[in-house]
C-alpha cells in the first residue's frame, strides 16, 4: 500500500501539490543556472530571436511584394541592420572619446563653480583651505565623468561587438521558414503576436523620450546632444529604472559645460527629467503593462533575475523574456496558477 492509499483524498491532492511546488522551484533552480553557465551562447541565440520576431514582417514584405527571393531579402535585411548597428556604435565611440579629450575644459569650469561655492560658504572661519578643499572634489567629478561615459559606450559597444553570431543564428531562423504560417492560435503564434507588439509599442515610447531629450540639450547647446538622446532611446527598453539612469547619464555634463548658462541647465536638467518621468512611470507602465498582462512587481522582479544573469541585455530583454515564459506556463494546467501570479491574479492560486 503506497502513501497516497493510506491518505484521505484532500492530504492526497495536498502531497501532490507540495511535491510539484518542490520540483517547480528544483526546476527553476536548474534552468536558471544553465541559462547563466552558458549565457555566451545563449545571449546571442535569445537576441536573434527577438530580432526574427521583429525583422520578420520586413522580410515577408519583400518576398510578398517585391517578389524578391527569399534569401536575397534575408540577406538584404541582414546588411541594413549591420550597417546601421556599426554606424550608430562608430558614432558613440568617436563622440564619447571627443568628450573625453574636453575634460580639462570641463574640470576647470568645475573648479570654478566649486571656488566659488566654498568662498561662499567660507572655510577660512574654518582654518581650511578652499581651493585644497575644492580641488579634490573638481578632479573626483570630473574622472568619473569621462569613466562613466566611457564605460557605459563600452558596454553598448561589448554589446555590437557579438553582433557576427547574431547575425549567423539570426540568419538561420529567418531561413527557417515563413514566420506568418505560424498558427494564429498556437502558443508560438501568441508568443510572437504579444512580442512583436511590445517590441513597436516600446521602440515608439523609446523614440518619444529619445526625441525629447536630444532636442532640449541640442537647444541649450550642451555637448553630444544626440548621445544622451540615444541613450535615452536605449535606456527606456529598461522599465523604471531606465528612466531615471536616463535621467542622470547628462547631468554632470550639464552642470560643467562652460557655454551653459543657468536658465539653460535648468532647462536642460527639468524638461528632459519631467518628460522621462511621465513616460517612464505613467505612459510606458500603462501601455506595457496592458500589452503582455504582467504586474508592476513582476517587472521590477524579472529586471532583478535577468540582469543578474545576463547583465545589461538581461535588463533590455527582462520583459518580454517573463511576458513569453508567462504565456508558456498558461497554457500548462499544473502550472497555470504561476501565470496568474505573474499577472497579479491571485485569486485561482489562493484556492
Amino acid at each position: 500500500m503506497n502513501i497516497e492509499q493510506r491518505l484521505p483524498l484532500d492530504e492526497s491532492q495536498r502531497l501532490e501539490r507540495v511535491q510539484l511546488v518542490c520540483l517547480l522551484i528544483l526546476t527553476t533552480i536548474a534552468v536558471f543556472a544553465v541559462l547563466y553557465w552558458l549565457r555566451p551562447v545563449m545571449i546571442p541565440l535569445v537576441l536573434a530571436g527577438f530580432l526574427a520576431i521583429a525583422l520578420g514582417p520586413v522580410v515577408e514584405a519583400q518576398v510578398r511584394y517585391f517578389k524578391a527571393p527569399r534569401g536575397i531579402a534575408i540577406v538584404a535585411t541582414l546588411l541594413s541592420a549591420f550597417l546601421f548597428l556599426n554606424l550608430i556604435g562608430g558614432f558613440l565611440s568617436l563622440s564619447v572619446r571627443q568628450l573625453v579629450t574636453e575634460i580639462p575644459v570641463y574640470q576647470a569650469e568645475l573648479g570654478r563653480l566649486v571656488g566659488a561655492f566654498t568662498g561662499s560658504v567660507g572655510f577660512e572661519w574654518l582654518g581650511l583651505d578652499a581651493e585644497a578643499a575644492a580641488a579634490p572634489l573638481s578632479e573626483m567629478v570630473t574622472d568619473h565623468l569621462g569613466s562613466v561615459l566611457l564605460g557605459a559606450t563600452n558596454a553598448l559597444l561589448s554589446m555590437l561587438s557579438q553582433g557576427l553570431l547574431v547575425m549567423v543564428f539570426l540568419f538561420f531562423l529567418l531561413l527557417g521558414g515563413n514566420r506568418s504560417t505560424i498558427a494564429a492560435g498556437s502558443v508560438m503564434g501568441e508568443v510572437e503576436t504579444s512580442i512583436r507588439r511590445y517590441l513597436l509599442l516600446k521602440t515608439a515610447i523609446s523614440a518619444a523620450a529619445g526625441a525629447v531629450v536630444w532636442l532640449v540639450l541640442a537647444l541649450v547647446g550642451v555637448d553630444l546632444a544626440f548621445v544622451f538622446g540615444f541613450f535615452a532611446f536605449l535606456l527606456h527598453y529598461i522599465p523604471s529604472i531606465g528612466a531615471v539612469v536616463a535621467t542622470l547619464l547628462p547631468l554632470p555634463v550639464v552642470l560643467v559645460s562652460p557655454d551653459v548658462s543657468t536658465a539653460a541647465a535648468v532647462t536642460a536638467i527639468a524638461v528632459p527629467g519631467f518628460a522621462q518621468f511621465f513616460i517612464g512611470y505613467f505612459v510606458d507602465p500603462k501601455l506595457s503593462g496592458d500589452s503582455l498582462d504582467l504586474h508592476p512587481v513582476t517587472v521590477l522582479l524579472s529586471l532583478m533575475i535577468w540582469g543578474t544573469l545576463w547583465g545589461t541585455v538581461g535588463m533590455l530583454l527582462a520583459v518580454p523574456l517573463t511576458a513569453s515564459v508567462k504565456m508558456l506556463l498558461e497554457r500548462a494546467e499544473l502550472v497555470a496558477p504561476v501565470a496568474d501570479v505573474l499577472a497579479g491574479r491571485l485569486e485561482r492560486f489562493r484556492r
